[in-house]
């Protein structure tokens, strides 16, 4: 499983489609295996998706994202958790965590 988080120096960043940085997380058996910090490439609300998509993420943590965002998240088969504020790594040990 992988997970991805808006990231900006260490913290959930607070707009999707603007976000320069995602932390992706490398997920086995509920554990945090590896993770990395990927550019966004400067891509908007779309492109962020497919940037997504071809990481092939499943959840993405998110402070706050639109409804177009979402819809093109979630035809790209990856799950939002969004109005998510605070330090990346603690947001993810939450999240595994239920």
């Amino acid at each position: 499983m992988k997970i991805a988080v808006t990231y900006d120096n260490g913290n959930i960043f607070q707009h999707f489609g603007k976000t320069e940085f995602f932390k992706v997380y490398e997920v086995e058996n509920n554990q945090v295996m590896s993770s990395e910090v990927i550019s966004s490439n400067g891509a908007g609300h779309g492109a962020l998706a497919e940037l997504l998509g071809n990481q092939s993420v499943d959840l993405l943590i998110c402070g706050g994202i639109g409804g177009g965002a979402q819809t093109a998240l979630a035809e790209a088969g990856i799950e939002v958790c969004s109005g998510v504020q605070g330090d990346v790594d603690q947001a993810v040990e939450a999240s595994l965590e239920g």
